[in-house]
């Protein structure tokens, strides 16, 4: 991840206070009070809806397949029908989740009670300007100010998001940059849950916001002159970002841009923004197992820009300036990663390339900060999120030492390259999110916030542990546990189990406040490190992926099993949740060992993965080849069919189910988990409670909204501690 990335997702993600480890969703038009109760029951209780099968035929060449509900797809979300549909699966949720409309209601303002509303972020400085967010009370949104030369200077509020929110029913806000001279801002907006932002420009001078126009942007990043602005273009169909191009604002009018890179490859997304010196306008180009990256000096903004060195399959390679070398992430003869280092106009040699941090089989690199004195190395050992430091004069480096069991360091905001001080961000299941200061020369440490978390919080009423489970083919497989102090793991308790596993994205043990109304309840919190993960490195990942990926679901399961088997907690209570790909996870293991769960929740599930991989008009298909295969390659189509969870229905009892989605997400299109609960309702047997959501406002990340986005997670949790047998508690 890129430093202009990372600092990005410390403004944008890392929170104020952490809600519950799950995509944001929403149950509601957007109000920010309590919700009521659900509206009770008319007199003549619906009945669980049943959607119409028509015949319908997906082709492909390893074989057709009969999709009786293909129909509830409309990529315009106009059909009356369907959208009756949809409706209709609200109204029977809410009708039958009625009755625990007062504990939704005390969920919600337990929840909301431990966010500080009035809270603000530790400034950073970055090109004279020390700049930071704040929330103020009552308000959903955050706003993003600065003030110059030191931090007694008079703020200026460079954006004001409940000001930008106020006419929508959905906002988000996506990327911004500063231009150099510190007088412009761009910034990407989104007021449909798309994620095909908008460009808007505000002169911070006058405060006059100036609409470009355009739309269909995904980053942005200003060239040195602060006269040009260089955005990715996304493809109009498949919403790929593709295109990069370059805006002149002096000119009269600024149009479109001028496409000065467009990616064709179709497996590759597009990225723009700047090295740290600021020297470099940077294009990043990334596929699931290859990148490259282009450079052009930021002084330069109407040059071409120049190949960094040419992409190769299965290298994956990232890099950031500063002074006279370039250092380098890659993979080359390295599957967990190494640092290297080249000279400025050696990059293109790889033989130039020399080694900084060397790769460890047991030591997975993500990523570093560059700085004059030193090189801040993020990486993972043994599941662990951890940092390390490496000292340029010496060529010494040293691990940061943390005394939990299960935590996450992070590099934080060190957009200073001059600084001798490192700026990281420390947190753990039980301990809200920290941001450390440290000074490298002498060790020193300095605290400089922990997230205040209202309503009596202690984290000493709190137990974080981690366990090892032997998975079936002898993988082991770690597991970070929250539960209170009070709460025993004699088999008495029950548990609620998340998992993810794609993507080589790795689900940290953190702090999130929301789970603290489960485990006040008794009830124990836990996340499964499995395959398809990269929390024990690159060979986890692979593991789990393409035609392994049924270790993903595997490792899942055989958690579930070990836990209720050593008598951890009570096998008659487990629930299971995950969202999106984690989505998919539930799914598969609805199907497999339906038996071992009481109730599960898929949020934005990615559920009917054949199909969907079948079509490259819709987005991340064609980029997700080298993440589940292709499946008109017929060997590809039979693993992929084997697991995918629409297609593996059958006639047996199901748990519980909460399933949910945003009309409008792009990432998983709302039809996926329509289909798989119109098949589930047709097929299975039982009467468990199946219950479908749709946020018609929303789109894969779900309600904007601090406040809005815990009516979710307030009915979730209702609807799995009354399956516990926890609601009065």
């Amino acid at each position: 991840m890129t430093r202009s990335l990372r600092l990005l997702l410390i403004l944008l993600v890392f929170p104020l206070v952490m809600t519950a480890c799950q995509p944001d969703t929403s149950s509601t038009d957007g109000a920010t009070a309590a919700p009521s109760s659900s509206p009770a029951p008319t007199e003549a209780s619906l009945d669980a809806p049943m959607a119409e099968q028509r015949p319908h035929t997906v082709t492909a060449s390893g074989g057709d397949r009969e999709d009786p509900w293909y129909w509830l797809r409309d990529d315009e979300r106009a059909d009356p029908e369907i959208l009756a549909y949809l409706e209709a699966e609200n109204a029977f949720a809410d009708q039958e989740l009625a009755h625990l409309g007062d504990l939704r209601s005390q969920l919600f303002e337990e929840m909301r009670g431990r966010i500080r509303e009035d809270d603000s972020t530790v400034p950073y400085l970055d090109r004279g300007f020390w700049y930071y967010t704040r929330y103020e009370e009552g308000l959903e949104y955050p706003i993003y100010a600065r003030r110059e030369g030191h931090l007694d200077a008079d703020e200026q509020i460079i954006l004001d998001v409940n000001a930008l929110a106020e006419p929508h029913a959905f906002y988000q806000l996506g990327g911004w940059d500063v231009s150099a001279d510190g007088r412009y801002l761009a910034f990407l907006e989104d007021t449909v849950g798309r994620r095909q932002f908008t460009i808007r420009i505000r002169d911070l001078d006058s405060g006059e916001i100036r609409d470009t126009g355009i739309t269909g942007a995904s980053s942005l990043s200003w060239s040195g002159d602060s006269d040009h602005l260089f955005f990715v273009s996304n493809h109009p169909e498949t919403l790929r970002s593709w295109q990069v191009r370059r805006l002149d604002l002096a000119a009269e009018p600024p149009g479109e841009g001028v496409v000065v890179y467009q990616e064709d490859d179709t497996a590759f997304y597009t990225g723009i923004g700047r090295a740290t010196s600021n020297d470099y306008n940077l294009i990043y180009l990334r596929s699931t197992v290859s990148s490259e990256m282009h450079l052009l000096p930021t002084d330069q903004p109407e040059g071409e820009f120049q190949v960094f060195l040419p992409r190769e399959r299965d290298h994956e390679y990232s890099a950031d300036h500063l002074g006279d070398h370039w250092v380098i992430r890659t993979n080359f003869d390295a599957p967990n990663f190494r640092i290297m280092r080249a000279g400025l106009d050696d990059h293109a040699d790889r033989a130039a390339w020399q080694d900084v941090i060397a790769h460890q089989d047991d030591v997975f690199i993500h990523g570093f900060d560059l700085m004059e004195r030193f090189l801040a190395v993020s990486e993972r050992s043994e599941g662990l999120r951890r940092l390390r430091i490496h000292d340029w004069a010496s060529g010494e480096s040293s691990l940061l030492s943390f005394d939990e069991p299960a935590y996450a360091a992070y590099l934080g905001a060190n957009t200073d390259p001059s600084s001798s001080r490192l700026r990281f961000i420390y947190t753990s299941m039980t301990t809200p999110t920290q941001t450390w200061d440290l000074d490298v020369a002498t060790g020193e440490r300095e605290l400089l916030k922990e997230v205040d978390v209202p309503g009596g919080f202690d984290s000493g009423d709190y137990v974080s542990e981690r366990i090892w489970v032997e998975a079936r083919d002898g993988a082991r497989v770690p597991v970070s546990i929250l539960r209170h102090r009070t709460t025993p793991m004699d088999g008495t308790a029950p548990l609620y189990l998340y998992g993810y596993g794609s993507y080589g994205a790795s689900m940290d043990p953190t702090f999130a406040t929301g789970r603290l109304s489960l485990v006040d309840r008794g009830m124990v919190f836990a996340i499964a490190h499995i395959r398809g993960g990269q929390e024990m490195g690159r060979a986890w990942y692979d593991q789990g992926r393409m035609l392994n990926k049924r270790n993903t679901f595997y490792d899942f399961i055989d958690v579930t099993r070990h836990m209720v088997d050593e008598g951890l907690v009570d096998g008659d209570r487990v629930f299971a949740m995950g969202g999106s790909a984690g989505g998919l996870l539930v799914g598969a293991v609805a199907n497999m060992a339906p038996e071992l769960y009481r109730g599960m929740v898929a949020h934005v599930p990615f559920v009917d993965v054949v199909t969907t991989m079948l079509d490259e008009s819709i987005p991340l298909t064609t980029n997700e080849f080298d993440e589940w295969g292709n499946p008109q390659d017929p060997e590809y189509y039979e693993y992929m069919l084997s697991y995918s969870p629409y297609d593996n229905v059958a006639a047996q009892d199901y748990p519980a189910l909460l399933v949910t989605t945003g009309l409008w997400d792009s990432q998983v299109q709302y039809w996926e988990p329509a289909k798989w609960v119109a098949r589930l309702r047709a097929t299975r047997s039982g009467d468990a409670p199946l219950l479908f959501h749709t946020n018609m406002d929303a789109g894969h990340g779900g309600a904007s909204g601090r406040f809005r986005r815990l009516e979710l997670t307030a009915m979730e949790y209702a609807f799995l501690l009354d399956l516990a047998g926890l609601s009065d508690h």
